[in-house]
């Protein structure tokens, strides 16, 4: 989850409410405060609220929770005075853009920096490491409009940001910085994408990196804005970054984007979405009886605007901010609902059944596994449980199965299906931590799903230069004989594992797991560099 460094006066500054009491509270919102310190506090927010990810975010909510200016926050946009022509060649490469200008600004260090960092955490909530969503912010007053977006060559020269050359486009991916990190993201295409103003200045090489004539600094006064990607995130973003520059007292202007068939749009889009919910829904999702004018001014205190729409029964028209993502449907204001109420004002109950609990047996394997484990000298850890095919077999040089459950809609080509073994996931974790020191030992107790029905795992990994088959079986062998479960070994064709340095586990005659020595293949595909050895056995088969 994302972690917000909040400068404690530029805080107080825009909400005019002391930061020690927005530090108390804003836990409250889904929030934790990692670090305090003197002039700035780290917060961690949840990822499903992009909108949060500045200090102007937490000011604007907070102001609404504390009821200093609860309700919508309505931001004017100003008619278009710039337009952008999209041309075809772009739609096959990127296609969807969304741009604005903000006009009006003082910008100071502090947030300046908050502005960058707001850019590069939406980058990763929203654009999935800008691979959906790239965001270019350019000092207005260095761009001769009207603009294009178009591609151009490999071999098209501009200065890059943070360079005083020339660069070929192609060169850029080579040799810059950012070219290299995010080069896998255009390195297929023929022609990249491109923003140039009618003077052919570049603005920006989307998602890689600005042109330097554009680059915003404290001296900048008007912004223009440009978001491309890949889908409906576009303008998320886009109203979430000028709806953070708004707070700043910018001014909004619209953009026009005009598409290849001729079709204008004007962006960014502001206007806020229209919900309409019961008081019956509210009450029993939430299971307490709320008066109406409660339940309007727990939505005000998370920045809706509310009314009643009728009286009976009693239903609400809510109107949420362009800039909230989290709001998808019903259940999400019912949520905010609560979170306004304050979980804490909920009234409890007793049950109305007297029932006796006891630890379910799969429960307890799971603790004396983990405690097994930890005993061994091996850390515990919780890998995503969404994976791909190229990490899950690809790279583990297995098959494909026929036993897998797929992702209706994913979010990313990473997260395209639910796993069905655990290793591949520590592997992921190991390859993550080769800058730490060796070794590194590490275990997962969790949940896969094979053939449509969720199974108990244990696996773990160990990584060092000496790392080798006799090791693992004293490990096996040692969380076995702690489990008091008898087994045999029997030998193995797995091809994740060193031929002739795998074996499989076999308990009551049925095969519960398999460990060893991890192939070469499997080592260079996950860039490992160290030998690595790992088992992985089914929890609910072993028990």
């Amino acid at each position: 989850m994302p972690v917000i460094t909040v400068d404690k006066k530029d805080l107080e500054t825009l909400s005019q409410i002391d930061s020690k009491t927005i530090i108390d509270n804003v836990s409250m919102i889904g929030a934790e405060v990692e670090r305090l310190e003197d002039d700035f506090v780290d917060i961690e927010f949840f990822p499903n609220r992009p909108d949060l990810y500045s200090v102007e975010g937490v000011s604007r909510s907070m102001k609404a929770f504390l009821g200093k200016k609860p309700g919508l926050v309505q931001y004017d946009v100003a008619p278009p005075q710039i337009s952008i022509t999209v041309c075809e060649d772009v739609l096959k490469v990127r296609p969807v853009l969304g741009c604005a200008v903000i006009r009006g600004l003082s910008f100071t260090s502090s947030s300046i920096k908050s502005l960058m960092d707001l850019q590069e955490d939406l980058h990763w909530a929203l654009g999935r490491a800008r691979k959906k969503v790239s965001i270019g912010v350019h000092d207005l007053k260095g761009i001769v409009p009207p603009c294009t977006y178009s591609t151009e060559s490999p071999d098209f020269a501009f200065v890059p940001l943070d360079h005083a050359e020339k660069m070929t486009m192609a060169n850029i991916l080579k040799n810059h910085a950012k070219g290299i990190k995010f080069a896998h993201l255009v390195c297929d295409m023929e022609r990249y994408p491109i923003i140039k103003d009618i003077k052919q200045n570049v603005l920006s090489f989307p998602p890689i990196i600005n042109g330097t004539l554009t680059s915003v600094t404290e001296n900048t006064k008007d912004l223009f804005i440009d978001v491309t990607g890949t889908g409906k995130e576009v303008y998320v973003a886009l109203n979430i970054v000028a709806a953070a520059l708004a707070e700043r007292g910018g001014k909004i202007e619209a953009v026009t984007v005009i598409l290849p068939t001729g079709e204008k749009t004007n962006y960014p889009n502001m206007t806020p979405r229209t919900h309409r919910i019961t008081l019956e829904e509210i009450e029993e999702h939430l299971g307490f009886s709320l008066k109406p004018e409660e339940v309007i001014a727990c939505l005000e205190k998370m920045g809706h605007s509310a009314s009643i729409l009728s009286k009976n029964p009693v239903s609400f028209e809510i109107s949420v901010a362009a800039y909230r993502a989290d709001i998808m449907h019903k259940y999400d204001l019912i949520e905010d609902v609560a979170i306004g109420y304050g979980y804490a004002n909920i009234p409890s109950a007793l049950p109305k059944n007297y029932t006796m609990g006891k630890a379910h047996p799969m429960s307890r394997a799971r603790i004396l596994s983990s405690d097994a484990m930890v005993g061994l000298q091996f850390n515990q850890v919780m890998p995503f449980t969404l994976t791909s095919p190229k990490v899950h077999f690809e790279k583990m040089r297995r098959s494909i199965t026929d036993d897998i459950t797929y992702v209706l809609h994913p979010i990313s080509e990473d997260q395209t299906m639910v796993r069905t073994t655990l290793l591949p996931g520590l592997l992921e974790i190991l390859s993550l931590n080769m800058h730490r020191e060796l070794p590194q030992n590490i275990f997962e107790v969790g949940e896969a799903v094979v053939g449509g029905k969720n199974k108990q795992k244990i696996a773990a990994a160990s990584i060092h230069h000496a790392a080798n088959f006799t090791e693992i079986s004293e490990i096996v062998d040692a969380y076995l004989r702690e489990m008091k479960i008898d087994y045999e070994l029997k030998e193995s064709e797995d091809p994740a594992f060193l031929k002739g340095r795998v074996a499989d586990v076999y308990v009551g005659g049925k095969k519960v797991g398999v460990f060893g020595e991890l192939h070469p293949g499997v080592i260079t595909a996950f860039e490992l560099g160290h030998a690595v050895i790992g088992f992985e056995a089914d929890l609910t088969e072993l028990f």
